[in-house]
C-alpha cells in the first residue's frame, strides 16, 4: 500500500504538514477501495479480487476524460460506468498463503544528502574540479 501511493517516503517536514499528508494518503486508498466496491458489486466480483494498481492507473488515465465530461450529468454517468467496466476487467489471480516479510526495501546509498542548495553545491564542486 505505502509503495502504491508513494507514501514509502514522506516528504514534509513539520509534524502538522505530515499529518495532513497521511491523512491525505488515507482518504486517496479509501477513495479507491470505494471504486473498486462499487465495480465488484456492478459486475458480481469480490472487491479482493480487482486489482488496487490497475485501478489507480485507470483512474489516472480516465482523470482527464472526467474533467472534460463537466457538462452533462448523462455524460458524467456514462463515463463512470465505462471507468466502473474497466476497473472491473483488471483481475488478480487468486494468491493462497501470500503474505510479505517486514523488511526494509530502501537501502543506504553511498553518497551524502545534500545539505546545502543545490546551486551552492555545484558552485563548490566547480572549485574541487579547478583545483586539481
Amino acid at each position: 500500500l505505502k509503495v502504491a501511493l508513494q507514501m514509502d517516503v514522506l516528504r514534509c517536514k513539520t509534524p502538522e504538514l505530515v499529518r495532513k499528508e497521511i491523512w491525505t494518503h488515507v482518504l486517496a486508498y479509501n477513495l479507491i477501495r470505494t471504486l473498486i466496491a462499487q465495480a465488484a458489486t456492478k459486475h458480481e466480483l469480490l472487491p479482493r479480487s480487482i486489482s488496487f494498481k490497475a485501478t489507480m492507473q485507470l483512474l489516472e488515465a480516465f482523470q482527464p476524460l472526467l474533467a472534460m465530461a463537466k457538462r452533462s450529468q448523462e455524460e458524467r454517468t456514462t463515463l463512470y460506468g465505462q471507468l466502473l467496466d474497466s476497473v472491473a476487467v483488471h483481475r488478480v489471480a487468486d494468491r493462497p498463503d501470500r503474505f510479505e516479510p517486514r523488511l526494509r526495501k530502501r537501502r543506504f546509498k553511498k553518497y551524502d544528502y545534500m545539505m546545502t542548495p543545490r546551486k551552492e553545491a555545484k558552485r563548490e564542486m566547480l572549485k574541487q574540479l579547478r583545483k586539481k
